[in-house]
């Protein structure tokens, strides 16, 4: 329930801080903010986890449909 209730209040300052922006209809939530809340969650359970180098990216990035 914690993630769910971090997920809330962040997305609820994020629409605070971006209300000239958005318009009145359903949004996700940011990854951005997801991928914080999922880190700092880890963070607190000691789960250390890798991060991928920009040759992983740009390689993951290239594939198509399929492999």
């Amino acid at each position: 329930m914690d993630m769910s209730f971090a997920n809330q209040a962040l997305s609820a300052e994020y629409m605070l801080k971006n209300s000239d922006k958005l318009q009145n209809t359903v949004y996700s939530v940011p990854e951005d903010i997801d991928k914080e809340i999922a880190r700092i969650k880890l963070d607190a359970m000691g789960i250390k986890i890798d991060t991928l180098t920009e040759e992983q990216v740009k390689y993951l990035n290239s594939w198509e449909e399929g492999t």
